[in-house]
């Protein structure tokens, strides 16, 4: 009994303990949260104020420095502060869990008679008492965790407001950099807030890794921390700091690659420049490299600065290749197996689309494929893999080849299949749905297109019986028009405010969007059934599978001229460079000038035969035949 007695004290003395913890820890966070409110720790309008006189002034070091100074004893303040909150929350939620398994011992070990006689203690077997210190400690702990997260987020949210524009070239260190590496790069605080005087008789020298840095002169405390922080900085962060890279790509960083099927948004335009007009496979005239692909696939080259992306299947093997652009080598292959929901057999297809006619995609943070059994999988820039899945069988006749598109955080998937044709949103990062809208359509084998189309962006789909454009980050339906019918390969093409879509055996049409979109003109004389179209805003260029290039008026649908070729077309005609690059199925590239008289500018061929589209970068162009990748360049 005696023990028993002992036992209850000493737990009852470890919850009164950790109760007074608590509360103690939760008036401290909120006291945080409360001056927080009132005093901004960042220094956020100060860092905003010297970024914009900057922006006034670029010549300006001292002001530069300034900055600099100021920015690393921001970051010191909100490491601090972000610990400071993180540890009261842990601090606050062991000493509730203390205070809980206390409360179950004493309850579990009570005796009455010992509990009713214990005078000191009453105050735990006070049942009204037990409830309302019960309750107004809840309360207290959830105001207090409330405010902790409210102090957390909202401190990360004003850091990173702080000096958005302007200060890339200014600070070196990333706001991803540790507590303890800022500390590095801060020389003693006391030293910036005391503008003392003194003079140095001898050299200051600083250390530093890298190198031996010496300061011959420092007329000020002051002085002296900016010169070493500047130093320190330099020498040290550099060399270890990586460019950290926005979650997706600006539009300039997009139009600068080639990252999709037909180019930016996969309109078929390129922004390249000096791309060549000759080439001879046999002499090796203005051919850089060639190489072989390992596995066979219809899909066009995509690149991304250096790298070059391609996929290649049969119905045993699936693999995404990253290739140098400069030298031709593989840098990796990734496989494409085990994936949750895959089916055990690769789905029946023709000769002429296979299991890899899809293009890939890339922001140049990952690179995204998908194949005609529905796996989609996610790679980063050095092949490890980050996510997959299946969507389902496409179950398509001929195969699955809609090409993948992006838009900022949204992977946009056409997937019109002959069960639930879709279009899906999937979040870049893990592949999960974002959003998914079903569409009334038939099996088609066309690719989205990513538009700005003055108000907004929108993603452009072909498919019978409509020609529709639905939002690229809710995937709500925009519009659509009925004008469209049979088995669509072509996808849409536009330029100024007016969409171009075309079928064999069916209509080519232009359609002119606004608040109510309406059929411009039609035309039934020369129609594609897998070329896409491309256009400016005065002219639209369309091939033909049996050999026939056209020229039209894009306002008024007059014909201003037409060109017959001996092979038929299956590559999309690409505008670049003030030229349309066409390349027919024997590989015989013929380039023109996209002008409303037909002048032909060369032909080469590339000596074995051509499904896809080519892609381009300054100075070169590649280009993927039924066997190899070759690189063009003079």
């Amino acid at each position: 009994m005696k023990e028993d007695l002992s036992n209850i004290k000493i737990w009852k003395r470890i919850a009164q303990i950790a109760g007074v913890f608590a509360f103690i820890i939760s008036m401290l966070l909120i006291v945080n949260y409360a001056q927080y409110k009132r005093i901004d720790p960042v220094e956020t309008e100060l860092i905003n104020s010297l970024v914009e006189r900057l922006n006034e002034n670029p010549e300006d070091n001292q002001l530069r420095e300034q900055i600099r100074t100021v920015d690393l004893l921001a970051r010191k303040a909100y490491f601090t502060s972000q610990w400071q909150v993180r540890t009261g929350g842990y601090l606050l939620l062991l000493s509730i869990a203390v205070l809980v398994i206390a409360m179950q011992i004493i309850k579990s070990k009570s005796l009455l008679e010992v509990v009713v006689t214990d005078k000191e203690d009453s105050f735990f077997e006070q049942k009204n008492a037990r409830k309302w210190i019960s309750i107004s400690g809840i309360i207290l702990v959830a105001t207090a965790l409330t405010f902790a997260f409210l102090t957390h987020n909202e401190l990360s949210e004003e850091f990173s407001n702080a000096g958005l524009t302007g200060t890339e070239n200014i600070v070196l260190v990333t706001t991803e950099q540790s507590e303890s590496e800022v500390e590095e790069l801060i020389v003693n605080e006391e030293i910036i807030e005391e503008p003392e005087v003194v003079e140095a008789k001898e050299p200051i020298e600083v250390e530093s890794k890298p190198e031996e840095i010496k300061v011959e002169k420092v007329k000020s405390k002051t002085e002296s921390a900016q010169v070493e922080t500047k130093e320190i900085v330099e020498e040290k962060a550099t060399p270890k700091v990586e460019k950290k890279l926005a979650e997706f790509p600006s539009e300039e960083e997009i139009f600068n690659n080639h990252p999709s099927f037909r180019g930016p948004g996969g309109n078929g335009i390129s922004y390249r420049k000096n791309i060549p007009i000759s080439w001879d496979v046999e002499s090796g005239q203005n051919i850089i490299w060639k190489l072989e692909i390992p596995l066979h696939g219809y899909n066009s080259p995509i690149i991304w600065e250096n790298k070059i992306f391609l996929s290649g299947a049969n119905s045993a093997q699936r693999e995404v290749y990253c290739i140098d652009r400069n030298s031709g080598k593989i840098l990796w292959t990734g496989e494409v197996k085990n994936i949750s929901g895959s089916p055990a057999t690769s789905p029946k297809v023709t000769d002429d689309t296979g299991q890899a006619a899809p293009s890939l995609t890339t922001d140049g943070r990952r690179v995204y494929a998908i194949f005609a059994n529905g796996d989609i999988i996610a790679f980063d820039m050095d092949g490890n893999q980050l996510w997959a899945r299946n969507l389902g069988s496409a179950g398509n006749h001929y195969g699955h080849s809609s090409s993948l598109m992006l838009y900022q955080n949204v992977l946009i998937v056409q997937y019109d299949i002959k069960k639930s044709p879709r279009i899906l949103g999937l979040e870049i990062s893990t592949g999960k749905t974002l959003w998914e809208t079903p569409r009334k359509v038939k099996v088609s084998w066309a690719s989205p297109v990513v538009v700005n189309t003055g108000n907004k962006t929108e993603v452009l789909l072909v498919a019978d019986p409509i020609v529709s454009s639905y939002d690229p980050l809710t995937g709500k339906e925009n519009w659509n028009v009925d004008c469209i019918f049979g088995e669509v390969g072509p996808s849409a093409g536009y330029a100024d405010g007016v969409v171009f879509a075309v079928n064999e055996y069916a209509i080519l049409v232009a359609i002119k969007i606004g608040e109510t979109p309406e059929i411009l003109w039609e035309s039934d004389e020369y129609l594609s059934d897998v070329p896409s179209p491309v256009a400016t805003s005065e002219l639209l260029f369309m091939a033909t599978s049996y050999g026939v290039v056209v020229c039209y008026n894009a306002k008024t649908g007059e014909i201003y001229w037409e060109s017959e070729y001996d092979n038929g077309f299956y590559s999309s005609p690409m505008m670049v460079d003030g030229k349309i690059y066409l390349i027919d199925m024997q590989g015989i590239m013929h380039i023109f000038k996209a002008d409303k008289e037909f002048a032909l500018v060369g032909e080469s061929e590339l000596g074995e035969t051509c499904m896809t589209s080519p892609a381009f970068t300054d100075g070169k162009i590649y280009i993927r035949g039924n066997k190899h990748l070759f690189c063009i360049g003079e």
